[in-house]
């Protein structure tokens, strides 16, 4: 399968590398292995906006990824900026880069948990009456996200790429972007957004604006529930 070939190979490059810097990953590090294909998360994260975008067309879901790509592009400055190098020296066949201040996939991943973690606590807001239960799942979601960034940022450290103030530094640059963006997005876009939904070519790609709607997962299921009991009634008055 091609996607499992790729990840395969760039799961081959944190080893090669980890290798390559002193680490002793192929000869049975099994921590190493794990945290190697931890270190794929930002491709899963990517992956998996691409889809809901493609899916979902929802204008937040896209402003999110537009914060991520420029967090990124924050990063490339930062590195090239500073140019400190990575802890084994000099550039290797499998890094993009021979700068490591700061970790890209920290300041990624803490972007991500960061901004995810407003958006669950600021922007949805409970519809329900399950409130024990609304509460219990976002708790627990923004400890999976924080845990998943801290140990991200712990394999850069620990598969040789970065040093820990890199990764530190990182993740700090990171958070302090996903507030900027959060804030952004919540004072200046959300507003755009109507408008921005009401042009021609985004009624073409079915673009659309949920940013008044507090709690979109409730809201599809009951208008999905009640659009699906109507249509059944219809067909049994149709059968009788």
């Amino acid at each position: 399968m091609p996607w499992f070939r790729i990840l395969r190979a760039l799961w081959w490059q944190e080893c090669v590398f980890y290798c390559h810097c002193g680490g002793y990953l192929i000869y049975g590090d099994l921590s190493g292995h794990l945290l190697a294909y931890l270190s794929l998360s930002p491709i899963f994260v990517i992956v998996g906006f691409v889809t809901l975008i493609i899916f979902k067309r929802e204008l937040h879901t896209i402003s999110f990824l537009g914060g991520l790509a420029l967090n990124e592009g924050v990063n490339w400055l930062i590195k090239h900026v500073v140019q400190e190098p990575r802890p084994c020296g000099g550039p290797h066949v499998a890094v993009g880069t021979k700068y490591g201040m700061p970790s890209s996939h920290s300041q990624f991943m803490w972007f991500f948990s960061v901004y995810s973690f407003l958006f669950l606590y600021l922007r949805m807001h409970q519809t329900n009456n399950a409130r024990f239960l609304d509460l219990l799942w976002r708790h627990l979601l923004s400890l999976g996200l924080l845990t998943v960034a801290f140990l991200v940022s712990y394999s850069r450290v620990y598969l040789l790429y970065h040093t820990w103030s890199q990764v530190l530094y990182g993740g700090i640059a990171g958070g302090l972007m996903a507030v900027a963006w959060f804030v952004f997005t919540q004072e200046v876009l959300t507003p755009l957004f109507p408008r921005i939904a009401a042009w021609p070519i985004s009624e073409f790609f079915l673009i659309r604006d949920t940013s008044l709607i507090p709690n979109v997962l409730w809201f599809e299921y009951t208008v999905t529930r009640a659009e699906a009991r109507n249509r059944q009634r219809k067909l049994g008055t149709k059968l009788q």
